[in-house]
């Protein structure tokens, strides 16, 4: 996989910078994701230009908007978009979370070969997850609807911890969250090579 230049570029086209050896690691995430996709079926995609747009653009895409902290990657799946996010920020803390053991053995190994200390694994469903600390942020991907996102994870949040949820289009979701949920920001979001509608909602309790 020697697609560095559209990774450079897609990094670019963000308004990101990130180092070269962020990069590197980045593209390492990805040929292991394309290995261990052979046997565990960790994602659909297998092009690796589609991966690149799709998973580490799509992912990257969010983090001129999260804020420095704890965060919470809930249904983690094959580590989108915790690792990628862990691999950008090494300053943050990253816990990623998936009922799929299949999923978190890969995303666990992942994280020993990447040498990211600044990632935990668990598998565990979120509902029966027990912490000492609270996160400052919680997010996710292809979790569930923003209702079930919230309600489900609520129990993890810190008093003033928000969650952000990648979503496509989702304003019939959000019309229904409870009465004591805000909607902080909807922010729309342009992936180079990603054709469907991307936005990121931030939002927090009242």
């Amino acid at each position: 996989m020697s697609s560095v230049p559209e990774l450079a570029k897609g990094i670019a086209d963000l308004g990101l910078d990130l180092s070269k050896e962020k990069q590197a690691r980045l593209m390492d995430y990805l040929r292991l994701l394309q290995k261990w996709n052979k046997v565990y079926n960790l994602t659909a995609i297998r092009n690796a230009e589609q991966m690149i747009s799709h998973h580490l653009l799509d992912s990257l895409a969010v983090l001129p908007h999260l804020w420095p902290g704890s965060w919470l990657d809930v249904g983690c799946g094959g580590g989108l978009p915790g690792l990628v996010l862990a691999i950008a920020q090494p300053d943050w803390q990253f816990t990623l979370i998936d009922s799929n053991s299949k999923k978190t053995s890969f995303v666990q190994q992942a994280t020993i070969e990447l040498g990211l200390e600044n990632v935990q694994v668990q598998c565990v469903r979120v509902e029966e997850m027990r912490v000492t600390k609270k996160f400052d942020g919680i997010i996710s991907r292809a979790f569930a609807d923003t209702e079930d996102f919230v309600r489900l994870t609520r129990h993890l949040i810190a008093e003033k911890g928000r969650w952000a949820a990648m979503k496509g289009a989702p304003e019939q979701e959000l019309q229904r969250l409870s009465d004591d949920i805000v909607v902080e920001r909807i922010i729309p979001l342009k992936v180079a090579g990603v054709d469907a509608a991307r936005c990121l909602v931030i939002l927090k309790e009242k």
